[in-house]
C-alpha cells in the first residue's frame, strides 16, 4: 500500500488534483465566514486554488526538472519570475473584471488598499504582487516537500537494498575463500592417510552448517562466532600440529551481537600469512574483550624470521572484511593494522550491544 502511495506521488499527474482538492476543502472550510453565500465561497476558491495548482504543475512538472535540474538557474531565475508575473496578471484581471463586479459588497475593503485602483496601479503594487505570489506559491511549496520527502525516502531504500546486495556478493567471496582453505588442510591430511581426517570433516561439517544455514542475518551472537573461531582453530592445529602455538583468550559474555563472519577472516588472515611459509613454530595469539560499550578483538601472528621484507598485498579477506566494517559499522570501528618485521597485527574495536 504505501508503495503504490508513493508511485503514485512520484509519476501520477493526477496528485495535482487530488491535492488541489484538499487545499480547496481546508481553504474553503477556514474561510466561510468571509462570503455572503456558499456559491460565492465555492466560487471564488475553486478560481483560486485552479491557479494555485496550474502554477504547481507548471513550476514542479516543467520549469524545475528542464531548467533547475539541468542547472540552467539563470534560465529558471528569470522564468520563475516570467510565470509569477504572468498569475499577477491573470489574478488582477479576474479580480477586477469578475470577482468585484460579481460580488461587490466582499471586495469593497480589498479595492481601498490600492492608493490607484486601475489596473496599471496595482501592477505597480510591490506589495500587493509579493502577497499574492506567496499566497499562489504555497501549495507549490508544499508539494514540493512532499516530493522531497518521498524522494528521500526512496533513495534510503534503494541505500538499503544496495547495503544488501553488497554484502551478500561479499560473503559470497569470503565463504568460498575459507572453504578453499579448510579443503586444502584436509587434502593435506588424506594425502598422509591421518587419523585425524574424519575428526576435521566433523569440524568442517559444522562449519559448513553455520555458514550456510545460521549466519544468515545482519548480525549474530558472539558466541556463535566464537565457537566457529574455535572450530577453525581445531583444524588448524591438526593440520600445523607442533608448527604452531595459539593462545585464544575471551573475557565476553557472548550475547554481544557482530556480523557473521567478521572476524574468521582476521584469523585466516594470521595463518594464512603467519604459519603457512613458516618452517619453525609460529605463534598466533587472539584476544577477545569488553572495553565498556566497545568489542576489543586483536590478531596478532608471528612472521618467518627468513621472510624478505617485501610490500604485500592486501589479501581478499582483509579488503572484504574493510567494506563490511564501512557498510556494517559506518564511523562505529577502529581497525588498526601494524605490519612489523616480525609480526602482524590487527586491532579492531567495535560498538556493540547485547542481546
Amino acid at each position: 500500500m504505501a508503495q503504490k502511495i508513493q508511485s503514485f506521488l512520484e509519476v501520477s499527474k493526477f496528485k495535482y488534483l487530488v491535492f488541489g482538492l484538499l487545499i480547496f476543502a481546508f481553504s474553503a472550510s477556514t474561510s466561510s465566514w468571509y462570503y455572503a453565500t456558499t456559491n460565492e465561497l465555492l466560487i471564488t476558491y475553486s478560481i483560486r486554488v485552479t491557479l494555485q495548482i496550474a502554477m504547481a504543475f507548471i513550476i514542479l512538472e516543467f520549469l524545475i526538472p528542464q531548467l533547475l535540474n539541468k542547472d540552467k538557474k539563470l534560465a529558471f531565475g528569470i522564468s520563475i519570475t516570467i510565470t509569477l508575473l504572468a498569475f499577477y496578471i491573470i489574478c488582477t484581471l479576474i479580480h477586477m473584471n469578475y470577482f468585484e463586479v460579481t460580488f461587490p459588497k466582499t471586495y469593497v475593503n480589498y479595492i481601498k488598499r490600492f492608493n490607484d485602483p486601475s489596473f496599471t496601479g496595482r501592477l505597480m503594487s510591490i506589495g500587493e504582487f509579493v502577497f499574492k505570489s506567496l499566497y499562489l506559491l504555497y501549495p507549490t511549496i508544499l508539494l514540493l516537500v512532499l516530493k522531497l520527502y518521498v524522494e528521500k525516502q526512496r533513495l534510503l531504500k534503494l541505500n538499503e537494498q544496495k547495503k544488501t546486495a553488497e554484502l551478500v556478493a561479499l560473503k559470497n567471496q569470503l565463504n568460498p575463500h575459507f572453504l578453499f582453505n579448510t579443503l586444502n588442510n584436509l587434502y593435506a591430511l588424506t594425502l598422509k592417510k591421518s587419523d585425524a581426517a574424519p575428526k576435521v570433516i566433523q569440524k568442517l561439517s559444522e562449519i559448513l552448517d553455520y555458514i550456510l544455514y545460521r549466519c544468515n542475518d545482519e548480525y549474530v551472537s558472539l558466541d556463535k562466532e566464537i565457537e566457529l573461531i574455535e572450530n577453525y582453530l581445531s583444524l588448524e592445529k591438526i593440520r600445523y600440529a607442533d608448527r604452531v602455538k595459539i593462545s585464544f583468550s575471551k573475557n565476553v559474555t557472548g550475547r554481544e551481537k557482530v556480523a557473521p563472519l567478521l572476524l574468521l577472516t582476521f584469523v585466516e588472515n594470521a595463518f594464512k600469512h603467519g604459519v603457512a611459509n613458516e618452517i619453525n613454530q609460529a605463534n598466533i595469539n587472539i584476544n577477545i574483550s569488553k572495553n565498556k560499550e566497545q568489542l576489543v578483538f586483536k590478531v596478532e601472528n608471528s612472521k618467518p624470521v627468513n621472510m624478505k621484507p617485501v610490500v604485500q598485498k592486501e589479501s581478499i579477506g582483509l579488503q572484504n572484511i574493510k567494506k563490511q566494517l564501512e557498510l556494517l559499522y559506518p564511523k562505529a570501528y577502529d581497525l588498526i593494522i601494524e605490519n612489523k618485521s616480525n609480526s602482524f597485527s590487527a586491532n579492531l574495536k567495535l560498538d556493540t550491544y547485547e542481546i
